[in-house]
């Protein structure tokens, strides 16, 4: 872009680039989602499996112990204290960029969370990218409710694929008898569930037991998933409602309890 210049000759530098707030899940592999909006520049969905580490140390341990010691406590966030660009994180190939400071909170920052001790400005160190779309008007609005299948071993998650407004954010434990290998879920997983509508009233709940399709990326097969529910991690409607959103909560996210 050029630059743009006042009357006084001198040179208007553009804006810094805003911090791009993560949902951390996983105990034994840690899995971070972007938390998108459907407005530049926070319009991608994307999800990274990572580790984090301090002075050339793992300290990903600290952030598991503190995980299992708060187990009712559903979410936990990561505030990037690095100022990037989302797609250097994704793109080329190797990404531009594998590694940002950032700071782990228990609970979400943006709502009273809690800085976790020895996990402030820690190397959040990216070992994959799993899924990196852009959120722009040419994707197809999904008619049917559509999820990836995130995870390794039998600690899985359901994310809900984010396509065209209004949409929702959610993130959903889940337990699979018949799971895809880690393989499988490496090269890439999607869940459909043909009887529910692409609605956030018709999403996945916690506790429900469900079947539904899966197809691996490249596969010529589907496999039929049976899925039970387990806890409901992240669940935004909001913020994803059209360009802009609203930071006021939904009846949906009310009922939830997500809405606070």
């Amino acid at each position: 872009m050029e630059d743009m210049h006042d009357m006084g000759g001198h040179h208007d530098h553009p804006p810094e680039e805003p911090p791009h707030n993560m949902m951390v899940i996983g105990e034994k592999t840690v899995f971070l989602s972007h938390l998108p909006m459907f407005m530049t520049p926070h319009n991608f969905q994307v999800i990274l499996e990572a580790t984090f580490s301090s002075g050339g140390k793992d300290v990903t341990p600290i952030y598991t112990k503190d995980r299992q010691t708060h187990a009712q406590e559903k979410m936990y966030t990561l505030e990037p204290q690095d100022r990037f660009k989302l797609p250097t994180l994704f793109t080329p190939r190797p990404p531009e960029r594998a590694t940002f400071k950032g700071t782990i909170f228990r609970g979400h920052l943006e709502r009273g969370g809690v800085v976790i001790g020895g996990l402030e400005d820690i190397d959040v160190n990216v070992k994959r990218v799993v899924y990196a779309q852009k959120l722009d008007s040419s994707l197809m609005k999904l008619d049917k409710l559509e999820y990836l299948l995130v995870g390794k071993g039998k600690e899985l998650f359901l994310a809900h694929v984010i396509s065209k407004a209004p949409d929702f954010d959610q993130l959903l434990s889940v337990r699979i008898a018949n799971a895809p290998s880690d393989a499988d879920l490496n090269t890439g997983v999607r869940v459909t569930f043909q009887d529910r509508q692409n609605t956030a009233s018709q999403r996945i709940k916690e506790k429900e037991k469900v079947t539904g399709q899966g197809h691996v990326t490249g596969a010529h097969q589907f496999l039929e998933l049976q899925i039970q529910a387990d806890v409901e991690r992240y669940f935004e409607e909001g913020e994803l409602g059209k360009r802009g959103g609203t930071m006021s909560p939904t009846p949906e996210e009310i009922k939830s309890g997500f809405g606070e």
